[in-house]
């Protein structure tokens, strides 16, 4: 969809994307804050003392290469925004902090506030006058200057029409501000036509039930409407058509989201409907539908429920409230997708606590007090509470399923995109234990997904968001277990559209804490770091890579930068240094030996090799000099200086160990099919640079636990090692139903690392396993020039 600015009534396209000239909310705050000095962390480099001297000359000379290059474009309000990144946190911290008891951050709806305006005072003793004048007074206080109510940022014509002529019918109602009530109506009878151009896709919620209401209440007060406008007359033939298909007893027998739009339906029984009030008081959150009910009824719980709304947003009302689970599940989502959610780990867990609370056996509603389930808070609630190591079952989605086929609502009369979108993300989250429903959920939306792609329509009828598609997109090319961090959050900075975005309710509406700017900017920062301590890290590396003289033994220089780019877009945190260049020299050596070690099976010799390693491994007074065959002993002096670089200690012997077990498994019958043992040493590895292998590498000698971690990722990474060899021209033998294999094996390492309730080993090794099968996945699912295209995008291209 493309946005414009809009010039003139006569030129507006459907959706017009509105810049509003005031600064954003947080600036102000965050200005005062920028007065504290910046205090900028260092780099540090895990390794011996007698390497640390060349270590640190290396880091010198990058440093000054670096200082060397040429500016290129935008470099200084990149600077800028980096340096300013700890207080950007922080004001992020500040308002998750103060929305930790918000019901919903959301913004403000004329045309509920309007349903608000026109309740008449409860115990006037038949005189008329507003039971909540403050509403009347946010009416007159938020007209737009085109004499329009509605979104101020983005222009559909459904929204401002409906906004408008609630606001001009409420006005009219109480005979009060005449000359806003003018414009409204200039405005009305400007701009009607255009319901006859209006977007499908992009219906606001329930119109066709509840304009012609409204027109009705305004053909009531005389005012001058067009009301046989073509456009009319076939919103009039939509409502009854869709009135028809609502069958009264079932409105009246159970909650359902018809309860939404109770202010457009008529001959309804009260009695029966009260009983479905939300805890809160409320008739399905709506404030417009509360309104209503309370003008009919004068029911004391609606009363109270509208009262709470407008006092939380002064005078106003939003056209959903409470949307407290919605609000807390999409901004830990945002903030994790954007990279950034290491920074708020209290804040999210408070956050997912608060709506483990709320997800109940059918499900989970977008607030906490609504009883009608819906799929795709459901879904966002099942993924991230799994990812956050909560036990939820599968079982949730069986209620949102009949006859094959899944729903977001009962009853919907269309399917929503991301809600298969959000549940298609959330099915590949599965465990061994889950039934056939997940499965079948994952086959439903994916079909559902493909054939939208299929057809160009990848709009959602529930958010306007110009990176939807490419969302979409991203999901179907490449599954959980082969989308890596890094590469993920690198084109979701490019889908994210902050404040830009809209929802769409009753009218548009915006989520403040799901979609921010600062949010955005704030990724951006860190990703830009990121890069920064990337180049660095890849220029340090291969020197050492030239250095140890690794290409003499068939090593690329794009096989050494495609190894740092796995550890790199897997261990990205700048604290983590000494894993990510741990795991990226060990997959880059251990190519360097199994390419040696392929040379000498030509002739059988390989054997004798691997026995002189393993023996120099076992031997602390080991001098590789002693070789007498130079590309041995260039392999062996790079050993042993990896060895000494990354590990301190006791934990120099556990690397020598770890590297003699992956040498044992060559023999000449094996012919180098070794990808579950380099898994198996890239783990190892990782976990000895953090040291966490060290102080807990008793406990985990006997522990059954590690052993399955290690049972399962060296299976899953062997026969994916075998997979890729055999697309890169290598023997199709046993390839088949590697995939289907993987999948199973996939479940099991899912649930150890995120649904364990064992303590024996940490949830930064479980993690450490799956980060590394996942890259042997990744390489796996993508070709080479897909992956070229991801190490560009996600180390060398900038940010914008």
């Amino acid at each position: 969809m493309q946005m414009q600015v809009l010039t003139a009534a006569s030129s507006l396209p459907r959706a017009t994307l509105l810049r509003p000239a005031a600064a954003e909310p947080w600036r102000q705050s965050f200005l005062q804050l920028q007065a504290r000095p910046i205090q900028r962390p260092g780099i540090m480099l895990h390794c011996k003392a007698q390497l640390q001297g060349q270590e640190t000359r290396e880091r010198r000379q990058l440093d000054d290469d670096e200082h060397a290059r040429p500016p290129q474009g935008g470099d200084d309000d990149v600077a800028a925004s980096t340096s300013e990144l700890p207080y950007m946190i922080e004001s992020i911290k500040s308002k998750l902090r103060a929305a930790r008891n918000s019901l919903g951050e959301t913004t403000v709806s004329a045309y509920d506030t309007a349903w608000i305006a026109l309740v008449n005072r409860l115990d006037g003793g038949g005189e008329r006058s507003p039971q909540f004048p403050e509403a009347i007074d946010w009416i007159a206080r938020n007209q737009l200057p085109d004499g329009s109510w509605g979104d101020a940022g983005m222009f559909i014509v459904q929204d401002r029409l409906i906004n408008t002529l609630g606001c001009v019918v409420a006005l009219a109602t109480w005979g009060v501000h005449e000359e806003q009530r003018a414009r409204g109506l200039a405005y009305i009878q400007d701009n009607l036509w255009r319901l006859g151009e209006d977007d499908e896709e992009w219906m606001m919620v329930g119109f066709e039930i509840t304009f012609p209401v409204l027109l009705e209440k305004a053909k009531n007060l005389g005012l001058d409407i067009n009301y046989d406008d073509p456009a009319l007359q076939d919103i009039y033939a939509k409502r009854q058509l869709k009135l028809a298909k609502i069958p009264r007893e079932a409105l009246h027998a159970r909650p359902t989201t018809l309860l939404h739009s109770l202010e457009g339906m008529e001959d309804l029984d009260w009695e029966r409907l009260l009983q479905f009030k939300c805890p809160a008081g409320s008739l399905h959150s709506s404030p417009a539908a509360s309104a209503y009910a309370l003008s009919e009824t004068g029911d004391k719980e609606l009363l109270e429920y509208l009262e709470t709304a407008i006092n939380n947003f002064d005078g106003g009302a939003p056209c959903t409230y409470p949307v407290d689970n919605f609000d807390r599940l999409w901004s830990v989502d945002r903030l994790r997708r954007l990279g950034i959610s290491r920074y708020f780990t209290s804040e999210i867990e408070e956050y997912l606590e608060y709506a483990y609370r709320h997800l109940s056996p059918d499900g989970m509603s977008y607030g906490g007090l609504c009883p009608v389930k819906d799929i795709d808070d459901t879904a966002m609630a099942f993924r991230l509470l799994r990812l956050h190591g909560y036990n939820v079952s599968s079982s949730v989605f069986k209620h949102f399923e009949k006859d094959g086929e899944y729903f977001c609502f009962a009853g919907q009369s269309s399917q929503s995109l991301t809600a298969m979108y959000n549940s298609y993300r959330a099915s590949q989250i599965a465990f061994p234990g889950d039934d056939d429903g997940l499965e079948q959920l994952r086959a439903y939306c994916r079909a559902f997904l493909e054939e939208r792609r299929a057809t160009g329509n990848l709009r959602d009828k529930w958010v306007i968001a110009n990176g939807l598609p490419s969302e979409v997109e991203y999901a179907l090319d490449f599954p959980w277990k082969a989308s890596l961090p890094r590469v993920e959050t690198r084109v979701y900075l490019e889908q994210y559209g902050a404040s830009e975005d809209a929802w769409i309710g009753k009218g548009l509406y915006r989520m403040t804490l799901v979609n921010n700017d600062l949010y955005l900017e704030a990724a951006k920062a860190d990703f830009t770091n990121f890069q920064k301590l990337s180049r660095l890290e890849w220029l340090s590396l291969k020197r050492w890579y030239i250095r140890n003289n690794l290409q003499a033994h068939g090593v690329t220089e794009q096989s050494v930068l495609r190894a740092y780019f796995l550890a790199a877009a897997n261990i990205f945190e700048p604290n983590r240094a000494a894993e990510r260049l741990g795991w990226a020299r060990t997959a880059i050596l251990a190519e360097a030996i199994a390419s040696h070690l392929r040379q000498y099976s030509a002739n059988g010799a390989a054997d004798g090799m691997t026995e002189r390693l393993i023996s120099g491994l076992s031997s602390h007074d080991w001098d590789w000099r002693e070789s007498k065959d130079s590309a041995e002993r260039s392999l062996l002096y790079a050993l042993d200086e990896l060895i000494d670089l990354h590990a301190f200690g006791n934990a120099s012997d556990s690397l020598r160990e770890a590297w003699k077990q992956w040498l044992m498994s060559w023999t000449n019958e094996s012919q180098g099919s070794t990808g579950g043992d380099t898994a198996l040493l890239l783990v190892r590895t990782i976990e000895i640079c953090s040291g966490r292998h060290g102080s807990a590498q008793q406990s985990l000698k006997n522990s059954a636990d590690y052993a399955r971690l290690e049972q399962i990722a060296s299976s899953m990474c062997s026969k994916l090692a075998t997979k890729i060899l055999a697309q890169n021209g290598g023997s199709m033998d046993n390839v088949e139903g590697i995939d289907q294999e993987v999948d199973v094996e996939m479940k099991e390492l899912i649930q150890r690392v995120y649904g364990s309730s064992s303590n024996d080993v940490s949830s930064v090794t479980r993690q450490t396993f799956l980060d590394v099968v996942k890259s042997f996945c990744y390489v796996a699912h993508c070709s080479p020039e897909t992956i070229d295209g991801h190490i560009s995008k996600v180390l060398f291209e900038d940010v914008n």
